[in-house]
This record gives structure tokens, sequence and C-alpha cells, in this order.
């Protein structure tokens, strides 16, 4: 299955995802045009000037490396133009004197994933004036139809109880208009603590942000940049977006167990999280999707590098074998098998043949399918 020309480009470029015009620009604007069937999900990615949501969303939806970020604020203007994104409101970054990108008043963007369904991601400045503005005169607009609230903590805040005061006038204004909200707090910056006080930490944080939430339930993510952890959080929020994800697990399972695979993997194409897997086999590495979600993307960033489409990939040795190949238009496919008596032409076989039934699971609207044993 061969890349269209677009996607190629961006790739080369090292562009992401594509993004469409804000909201009230008008769609085509930017030279892409949203179906009429897309389903809209409204994301609010909100925390204090700091706390490293730009760099996260960079790093996700960009494709930067970790150590890029620290020149976020000098080039992000230039990479957000070349991403086509533009702003309903004013909106920029710079960097202050210890190197925080601050982002400035509410920037949107769309990020489309699986089929029909689009992100539509409000990045919230956090300066103070701005979150003083989000409560007040921008309130029913910020709050109204949110899907999903990201709220990101600085773990090592020296102003933590300003931090939890703008929390909780966040889930008053969420309980206001989105009630149905799902909500989920980032713990970000873990990289700076002590690595045998980071449980403690954590779970003390953990606690009293469940406490503030109530009535309404948040999850709670420790994350940096630096490890896995940003994958794990990020590829739990998008699970939670995806409208047909149980049948799409069913058939997962399904197709795993056709091929008698030991794990089967399903990975977001552009952004590669993590959206669906089916696990046959006890395995030791709790924390294996978002390894090698991190360690793919950045094989992917380096081929583009190099003037070079990666296609797929082969991992064998004497205990298993694992194969990573382009699934459908949106996602990527990882099969683990141990069984050696299986020849690895025969898995990637299934896995050609399985593309056009999973094609048709991606269309929200599409009639519901299984994957039939046989």
């Amino acid at each position: 299955m061969e890349e269209s020309d677009s996607e190629k480009k961006m790739e080369k470029e090292n562009l992401g995802p594509r993004m469409d015009p804000p909201m009230g620009e008008p769609e085509g604007s930017l030279g892409w045009v949203l179906p009429n069937t897309a389903m809209k999900k409204k994301v609010l990615l909100m925390g204090k000037s700091g706390s490293g949501k730009t760099s996260m969303r960079s790093i996700i939806f960009a494709n930067y490396i970790a150590r890029d970020t620290r020149r976020l604020g000098a080039t992000i203007l230039d990479r957000l133009h070349s991403l086509q994104i533009n702003s309903s409101l004013s909106t920029y970054s710079l960097v202050d004197s210890v190197g925080n990108t601050k982002t400035f008043d509410v920037e949107h963007s769309h990020v489309r994933f699986l089929g029909n369904l689009v992100l539509n991601l409000w990045d919230c400045g956090g300066q103070d004036t701005f979150m003083e503005n989000y409560f007040t005169s921008q309130r029913d607009n910020i709050f109204r139809n949110v899907e999903v609230l990201i709220y990101v903590f600085d773990v090592e805040s020296r102003e933590l109880e300003k931090d939890m005061h703008y929390y909780q006038s966040c889930l008053e204004a969420i309980l206001q208009n989105s009630p149905d909200a799902k909500i989920f707090c980032l713990v970000h910056k873990m990289d700076l603590v002590q690595e045998d006080q980071r449980d403690l930490i954590f779970k003390e944080r953990e606690e009293d942000l469940r406490r503030l939430s109530r009535p309404l339930e948040c999850s709670c993510f420790r994350t940096s940049i630096w490890d896995e952890t940003l994958y794990k959080a990020w590829s739990s929020i998008v699970y939670q977006l995806i409208p047909n994800v149980q049948q799409l697990e069913m058939n997962l399972r399904n197709f795993a167990e056709i091929i008698e695979a030991d794990e089967v993997l399903l990975f977001e194409r552009a952004t590669f999280l993590v959206i669906s897997h089916y696990q046959g086999k006890e395995q030791r590495d709790a924390h294996r999707f978002e390894k090698i979600s991190n360690i793919i993307k950045q094989f992917k960033l380096s081929c583009s590098k190099l003037a070079a489409s990666f296609q797929s990939m082969e991992v064998r040795n004497s205990n298993f074998a694992a194969f990573i190949d382009i699934f459908t238009s949106n996602t990527y496919v990882m099969v683990v098998m141990s069984d050696p008596s299986i020849p690895s032409a025969a898995t990637l076989i299934n896995i050609r043949n399985a593309r056009k039934h999973f094609e048709k699971l991606e269309r929200v609207d599409g009639p519901k399918q299984c994957l039939l044993m046989r």
C-alpha cells in the first residue's frame, strides 16, 4: 500500500498529521475539506504557563523528539504555519528566560484520527490573565460541548495552590457546561523528581486531584517527554474517544486467534499511539506498547529525513518474530508470533487479507461486522 504524495511530503518535512482550518475559518481555505460525516470531538488542553502542554502536543502530533522541544518557542510560528494551523484568536508562543514555552490565548487545530474521528484540539494558554478570562468572558465558548478535558500540572510548580484553584475553576465550568466530559490529569515533568520519590509524590498528587474533582471523576497519569509515559497517557485518552472501540477489539481478538498470534497491536498511523490490542500470552514488560510507539515513531522519522518511506519491519530471534506493517489507511499493525513452524510469508498474507475487513470497521457509520473464526 503506497502513501499519497501529500503524506510523503508531510513525513519528509516532519510535519505530522494533517490539520484543517480552525473554527471560524472556511473549511477548504487551506486545501482540506472535512467530510460532512466527520465526528468531531472537542478536547481542551489546559494548565498553567510553563507546565509543558505545547511540548507534549508537539511530540505527539507534530513528530518532535524530546530534545527538539527546547528550541520549540523559537520555531513554533514557522512550524505551525507549515502544519497549516491557524487560529481564530490571537495565538503565538515565546520562550522565557528559563526556557519555558508560553502559549498565548487559545489555539484551535483539527487532528484526523481513525476514519471519521477528528479531534478538535484547543490548546489554551496558561498565563494568569488568560486563565481568568476563560472562567469569565470566554466561559461558555471554552467549556461548551467538551468531550475531554486534559489538565497538565508541573510536578515542581511553586504555585501548587494556584494550580489547584485554576483546576477547580475548570471543573466548575465543565460541570455547568459539559457534565459528561471525561477528565484527565497529567502530572508532568516527573523526570525532574528523584526516582525513589516518584511513586510517593505521584500517589499523593493523585489522591488530592481525585478528591478535588468530586463529583466528577478524573484519571491521573504521570508523564515526561523523556520516556514512554507520555505515549501511555495519550493512548489512554484517545482510546476513550474511539466510538467503536469494543467492536474493534473483538475483531482484533478474532484475527489474533485465527492466525495464532501471541499478541496484536493496532497503532494510529500518524501519531503511532496504541489504540487497541489483544494479548494471548502473558508478557513481562507492562510498558512495552508505549516503548514500541516511541521507538518506531523515531525510526519512521529517521527514515523520512533520509527521503525514505517506512512501510514495514520484521524482527526475528530464536524466541519470537514481530511484524510491523501498514494495515489500513489510518493504522499500522504489529503481530507477534512465537510458533517457529509458521513461516513469515503466511503471517504477511494473513495481515494483507485482513486489511479490507478492518477498513470497513473504521467507518463509524458502517455496518457492524465481525471477523469470524473458520
